[in-house]
């Protein structure tokens, strides 16, 4: 029996349904990663994914609504498209104004961003807080800001941001003030990337960032290939490391315990999808 009929097998007319909205969709690994959490955990529950375009996203969201689905999962080019439709966002999901999860709780749909919960559940399994952390990250687009926001209301002392200025900079500037409001706290600064001499300044001060010094935590938000070149070359130099794949990871894990109130096992999944 395949893995596609034993989940056929087990849907009945009481199974409730969730998802993935975005396009492309196809190569998707969140239905197999979903599905088998379900069936771990005996819940009767099955998960699709949909191959949605940005201008359908308020279809995609009343199909939520009607359906009865306990939620979805997001993907570009949808992520900023949904908020329209939907009932509240988190502190996270408004600061950046983007959403990968949505979860209907009781007819309220609530949009979410666990990105930034991914890359900091990410670090803590490798043993490091963020909490007073200073933070370099190069580059301000739409993964940065979910760490820039998630770290901050976690309590990182800093978050210096480095990014082309380029037309993208005006849109990074103002995610930053949005970052700066929720999470007074935190000092949050952008800088040119081209300025090398603020750059190893920032560098030189701080606990984490995508650089090399062998005291400090370099990460990647990039998943394919696990390992990039910039973490074999950080881990050369005696950094510690933090790859794409377990920040992927840990924000579906993130999602399944927004959806379910249970704990993803997150190194079976890793085996079970990327081994």
């Amino acid at each position: 029996m395949t893995e596609r009929e034993e989940l056929t097998l087990q849907i009945s007319g009481t199974t409730t349904m969730l998802g993935l909205i975005g396009t492309p969709v196809a190569h998707s690994k969140s239905p197999a990663m979903y599905n088998h959490c379900f069936q771990k955990f005996g819940l009767d529950w099955a998960y699709l994914a949909f191959d949605i375009p940005a201008e359908r996203a308020g279809e995609a969201v009343a199909a939520i609504r009607t359906l009865h689905m306990r939620g979805a999962n997001v993907t570009m080019p949808c992520k900023n498209a949904v908020i329209p439709f939907l009932d509240e966002l988190t502190p996270a999901a408004r600061a950046i104004q983007a959403v990968n999860t949505i979860v209907n709780e009781d007819g309220v749909l609530v949009g979410h961003n666990t990105d930034g919960c991914g890359y900091t559940q990410n670090l803590r399994r490798n043993g490091i807080e963020v909490e007073g952390k200073k933070i370099v990250l190069l580059g301000g687009g739409g993964a940065a800001s979910a760490i820039a926001i998630q770290a901050a209301l976690e309590g990182a002392a800093e978050i210096a941001v480095f990014n082309l200025r380029d037309t993208f900079w005006p849109r990074v500037e103002q995610g930053l003030k949005a970052i700066a409001q929720a999470a007074p706290g935190c000092a949050i600064s952008l800088r040119d990337l081209e300025d090398r001499t603020a750059l190893k300044a920032a560098i030189d001060r701080c606990d984490i960032l995508s650089w090399y010094r062998p005291d400090l935590v370099v990460t990647d938000v990039v998943y394919a290939p696990p390992e990039t070149k910039m973490l074999r070359e950080a881990r050369a130099a005696g950094c510690k490391t933090c790859d794409g794949l377990g920040m992927l990871l840990c924000q579906g894990a993130e999602a399944f315990r927004l959806y379910s109130g249970l704990e993803m096992p997150v190194e079976e999944i890793r085996a079970l999808l990327y081994t």
